[in-house]
Formats: C-alpha cells, structure tokens, sequence
C-alpha cells in the first residue's frame, strides 16, 4: 500500500514536472525531478550544524528539499525559494512548517531581503543556469557570494561537461563531484566556495 502510494506520488510529481517544462522549458529546465541519488550528493556538502539559513533556489517538487531535510537540516532553518507558484504551493503542502517564498533567485538579495534573512549558511541550487546568459549566472553568484561566509558553499548540479562558471582566484573555489550516474540524465554536483 505504500509502495502504491510513492509510486503514484512520484508520477504525479514526474507529470507536473513535465508540464511545467513543456510550458516554460527556460525556467523549469529539467523534465523530471532530481533523482534520490544526486538529492543526496547535493544534501552532503551542507553541515547541518552551520549556524543560519540554509536557502535552496528552485526546490521544484521538492526532491533536494527531502534529502536537506533528511540530512538533518531544521526546516525551520531551510529556506525554498521558488519560481514557478504551482511548485511552491506543492511545496508547502508537502512540508508544512518550511518557509517557502515564490520570487525571482537571479534577483538573490533581494529575495533574501524580503523572506527576512540576514545569516545564510549555504545555498543549494537545482536553477538551469544553463538557460541564462554568463552575466546573468554570474551576477546571481556574486549576490550569493556576498551573503556567505568564507568557505561556505553554494550548491549547484549540471548535466554539462564544464561549470556553469569557473573559479575565479581570490572571489570563490570550485570542486566538482563524479558524475552521478544514477540520475536521469547524469549529472554532477558543481560546489563553489566562497574564498
């Protein structure tokens, strides 16, 4: 009976997925949720002992917002930043008692402003920065940046071969996961720390 229900509760996810991506393909930019194994890879990187905000831009259904979540990540201390008000709604029906707020990532400071947070921890995002131009990726990097502690990581996974930015000496790092096979389609997990 359980097994029925995931099932069904990850089809119908998969379907608004699709949906989604058939209607906007620039802002959804996958045509399914992340798998539990790159969730997982991307959950990893975040101590969930780190004092602050932990903001994750584009939860879609919610995948990576599950493995933080398990991961040990308060919800309370998660905040879901997210485009699409379908998504967000999904979202907060999922996981009551986490801070959901629709709003624009690229416009990061602002976004943060307005949910009320001041202290972030890490940033973990799902956002096709694949669809925007450099200047644009690199401006949402910059505002993060600016919101983190030295050392402390924005999160971000790709289907691609290269970053969707390079490191940049003296501003952030970069390391990059194996890929993760066990995705569809594989991807790796691109972790830029704040130098």
């Amino acid at each position: 009976m359980a097994e029925a229900r995931r099932v069904r509760c990850q089809y119908s996810e998969d379907l608004k997925f699709l949906r989604s991506w058939a209607a906007k393909p620039l802002t959804t930019g996958a045509v399914s949720p992340s798998g539990r194994s790159l969730a997982r890879a991307m959950a990893a990187v975040v101590d969930p002992a780190w004092d602050g905000t932990v903001v994750e831009l584009g939860p879609g259904t919610g995948a990576v917002t599950t493995a933080l979540l398990e991961r040990g990540v308060a919800p309370e201390r998660l905040l879901a930043v997210e485009y699409n008000p379908e998504f967000a709604e999904h979202i907060r029906a999922r996981f009551p008692g986490l801070r959901v707020k629709v709003g624009d990532a690229y416009e990061f400071a602002d976004t943060l402003r307005h949910a009320g947070v001041a202290n972030v921890a890490a940033v973990v995002s799902s956002l096709p920065l694949f669809t925007q131009p450099p200047l644009r990726r690199r401006h949402l990097l910059e505002q993060a940046m600016s919101a983190l502690e030295p050392g402390r990581p924005f999160i971000q996974f790709s289907y691609a071969l290269v970053p969707p930015l390079p490191a940049e000496a003296g501003r952030w790092t970069l390391d990059v996961s194996g890929w993760i096979v066990r995705n569809l389609p594989p991807a790796r997990v691109w972790t830029y720390r704040k130098a």
